[in-house]
């Protein structure tokens, strides 16, 4: 086996720059803007989902592919992407993949005219498939992101930085809601991937002003077997967990996916261990809090976008609320990440990550407790709380791991801190949606039928399975009774509260976890392993 070598870091060439010149917080600001248009479409995909299910005639699962699409391209490319920054300047990556975003944001609004125009292809596979494309160029932006932000400030200002960081996107996912509700309710749903052009022209305008370039001066090369491995196995991951609802745990079909992810990974790290230059230097995971970092980020991610894939069904469909309202009623939590981001980064910086990531934690075990108690014509009050509580739960939490990952790599490894810490928000955020995406299907299956009663027998079991698939999505079919409409929803909320019940025992069991996690560095220039 191959002895690791030891390479010293560059020295910072300045108390603040290291690499990127200029004014550190203009270059906070340009970064920020290019995140923001990934958040934007995050937040308002959330509110179009049920037009765009009526408008293209959408199954559940179709939906659940525009996200997992999204997931599984950014989870499979996120870490290369890092890598590709590193090597080639995060300027350069950052500012391609701001353009590819807008672009391929810009298709997704003409899947329609797309579809009618390619041979073969629906509306729905066009907008997957766009979708898919977007992850890539997503993956190429957001591990760039974060390695400008690890370049531009010292390792005592890091905490501020990511605070302020997440308090500009807890501004866009806080106009998110509101943006997309009026562009679904009075222009379409189409728009709110359009609104994603004017945003990228002034990013990339911002990003070729503000941004100077940085890249590592020790690495020479990509590691492309380990791009190849890293991406296969990661794909057969992330593609087992979104079809696993829909084959079966215990299919062979399922099995066998697990198997090439084993041996895929284990081909990946014994590569990592021999090559001069690997993709992910393993000395990185020597770092327990960087680790131990990536898991939370994962298990986070898992509670939060699992959880939240219904809600906008909840509103539109259970509530009757129009997207404007759905995007109102959601308002509480985003705007409070607005306020909870910066209190955290200082709340970071005083008390160190084991109290403020265990307190953000609990907090949000107690945020999605109380949405596993949300009653079927939940206030707006009922509601605010709990996703106030979210906010100032979650912020801690992905604000101190994001901090941890990336400050306690080596500033010449930044991007593959960054594509790390990325991979695991959407492999956690993809592992939510498929799991509790099927224990809500499972719930409502076993609910369903005591909520009809004597009904149940007079219904065609395909006709059933019909109003499960309508349950999924918190909607009945028009013309029934007032009684199966009401076992539908009934149903629904069954099936949602037990996924926040899931979460919440996720988020209790997580918290254990940071007082094994230590601050990032606040000095370079230790050696790094890199082969």
């Amino acid at each position: 086996m191959a002895h690791a070598k030891a390479v010293d870091a560059p020295p910072p060439s300045g108390p603040v720059e290291r690499g990127t010149g200029g004014n550190p917080w203009l270059v906070l600001l340009a970064v920020s803007l290019g995140v923001i248009m990934v958040m934007l479409d995050g937040t308002v995909v959330g509110i179009a989902n049920p037009v765009i299910q009526a408008d293209l005639k959408a199954s559940l699962s179709d939906l659940q592919w525009v996200t997992s699409g999204y997931l599984l391209a950014l989870a499979v490319f996120l870490i290369t992407a890092g890598k590709l920054g590193d090597l080639f300047g995060h300027k350069r990556v950052f500012l391609i993949g701001v353009a590819g975003f807008a672009i391929s944001s810009v298709g997704i609004g003409l899947s329609a005219e797309l579809a009618e125009i390619i041979p073969g292809v629906t509306p729905v596979g066009a907008l997957i498939g766009l979708r898919v494309l977007q992850g890539l160029f997503g993956a190429l932006l957001q591990p760039a992101a974060l390695a400008l932000l690890r370049a531009a400030f010292p390792g005592e200002k890091l905490n501020q930085a990511m605070g302020a960081w997440g308090a500009i996107i807890g501004l866009s996912s806080a106009a998110g809601p509101i943006v997309g509700g009026v562009l679904v309710e009075k222009v379409s749903w189409e728009s709110v991937f359009f609104i994603n052009a004017p945003v990228g022209v002034v990013a990339l305008i911002m990003g070729i002003l503000l941004i100077k370039e940085n890249r590592s001066q020790t690495l020479a090369r990509i590691d492309w077997l380990g791009v190849v491995l890293l991406s296969g196995a990661m794909f057969s991951l992330v593609w087992t967990i979104i079809k696993a609802p829909e084959w079966g745990w215990g299919d062979s079909t399922t099995l066998t996916f697990i198997a090439v992810f084993v041996v895929l990974i284990g081909a990946f790290v014994f590569w990592q261990s021999r090559a001069k230059q690997p993709l992910v230097p393993l000395s990185l995971f020597a770092n327990p809090s960087i680790s131990i970092g990536t898991f939370l980020m994962m298990m986070v991610a898992f509670a939060m976008f699992g959880a939240m894939f219904f809600l906008g069904f909840f509103f539109q469909g259970v509530h009757g609320l129009s997207p404007l309202e759905a995007g109102l009623r959601m308002l509480p939590m985003s705007a409070g990440m607005i306020v909870a981001s910066p209190l955290a980064g200082m709340a970071l910086g005083r008390f160190g990550p084991k109290i403020t990531m265990a307190s953000g934690l609990l907090v949000t075990a107690l945020a999605m407790f109380l949405m596993s108690r949300l009653s079927i014509d939940a206030s707006f009050i009922e509601s605010g709380i709990p996703f106030v509580l979210l906010a100032f739960g979650l912020s801690p939490v992905f604000v101190g791991a994001t901090e941890i990952i990336v400050g306690n790599a080596p500033v010449q490894l930044s991007g593959v801190a960054g594509g790390l810490q990325q991979s695991a928000m959407q492999v956690g955020g993809a592992l939510g949606t498929a799991i509790l995406g099927a224990v809500m299907a499972g719930e409502i299956s076993d609910t369903l039928g005591g909520y009809l009663g004597p009904a149940a027998a007079s219904i065609p079991p395909e006709q059933l399975v019909a109003l499960e698939k309508a349950a999924a999505f918190g909607t009945a079919p028009p013309g029934l009774s007032e009684q199966i409409g009401n076992a539908v929803h009934l149903s629904f909320m069954d099936g949602m509260h037990l996924a926040f019940l899931v979460s919440t025992c996720i988020a209790v069991l997580t918290a254990a976890l940071t007082l094994f996690v230590k601050a990032g560095r606040k000095t370079e220039g230790a050696p790094v392993h890199v082969g």
